[in-house]
């Protein structure tokens, strides 16, 4: 049985342990509100985006549209775009991201296509690494900012778009956890080259006729590039929003849980200290006795 010293030294590392995890659950949910209106207000503009995109895409033949959105006619090759944090300590934000582009990787691998990985983010590549080192082919760090600008999505945008250009490969999906709540975040995985746009709402009424200058296919040469700058934008402030909101969950369970064991810890401290009392009592009494 431990003896009382160890007991205390327990309750006092359990006690700073605590107030670590309250600092980070109030640090995290400073920085939720600050993310979630981010990605708040980037989704009807890249919504946008993808609906002028569609519309656009309607109007041109099949196959006769530029690579980025009718593909290269193959699917041999597939690019996986694994966007997760830079830091631990948030649930299973990290490991719900990597699980879903790691079952899409193993079915693919099944159906005897090649997959390569491009990590966006550390803790997705610590974990892909163990199964999937030879696919990955890159690693990118995100720089530590208070706030995700367009500037950090655009050099990843033009990668990939420079990969898809050199025939690196023929499909690229994108995967991200979409913010709903502090307790909810959904891993999503998004195909991003050949580009696939949600069905447009069906509309009632009268529909208005468009002209187009230059035509469709010129505007979709100059939107297309840049669209795929703004899903990885997007992604990017989804994750952000999702990483503070589950790592403020996770923080929270675990002050609880420091609390529940300081709760135990100070109860087997008393009942041994009481034990002890109880035991130098009966001593003294017995040596009276005695004499």
């Amino acid at each position: 049985m431990p003896s009382l010293k160890d007991l205390r030294n327990r309750i006092a590392s359990v006690k700073a342990t605590q107030k670590i995890t309250k600092a980070m659950q109030m640090v995290a949910a400073a920085k939720l509100r600050r993310a979630q209106m981010a990605a708040e207000a980037a989704r009807p503009y890249a919504e946008r985006m993808e609906t002028v995109l569609a519309n656009l895409a309607g109007n041109i033949a099949k196959g006769s549209g530029p690579a980025l959105l009718s593909g290269n006619g193959n699917d041999k090759v597939h690019l996986l775009v694994v966007c997760t944090a830079e830091r631990g300590l948030c649930g299973a934000f990290n490991s719900s991201i990597v699980r879903l582009a790691r079952e899409r990787a193993n079915g693919l691998i099944a159906q005897g296509k090649t997959v390569k990985i491009l990590c966006v983010g550390k803790k997705g590549y610590d974990q892909l690494r163990r199964q999937f080192e030879k696919q990955i082919i890159e690693l990118i760090e995100l720089r530590s900012v208070k706030q995700m600008a367009f500037t950090d999505a655009d050099p990843i945008g033009r990668k990939i778009i420079g990969l898809f250009e050199k025939g690196e490969f023929d499909v690229c999906t994108l995967f991200f956890a979409r913010f709903r709540s502090v307790i909810l975040q959904i891993p999503t995985a998004q195909q991003l080259i050949p580009a696939q746009f949600e069905a447009a709402a069906a509309t009632t009424g009268p529909q208005a006729s468009y002209d187009y200058e230059p035509s469709e296919a010129g505007i979709l040469d100059a939107l297309l590039p840049r669209n795929i700058s703004i899903q990885v934008f997007r992604a990017l402030l989804e994750n952000a929003a999702s990483e503070q909101g589950a790592r403020m969950s996770s923080m929270d369970s675990a002050t609880r849980n420091a609390g529940d064991m300081i709760k135990k810890q100070t109860i087997t401290y008393n009942r041994s200290r009481q034990a002890m009392i109880t035991k130098e009592l009966i001593e003294i009494i017995s040596g009276a006795e005695a004499l």
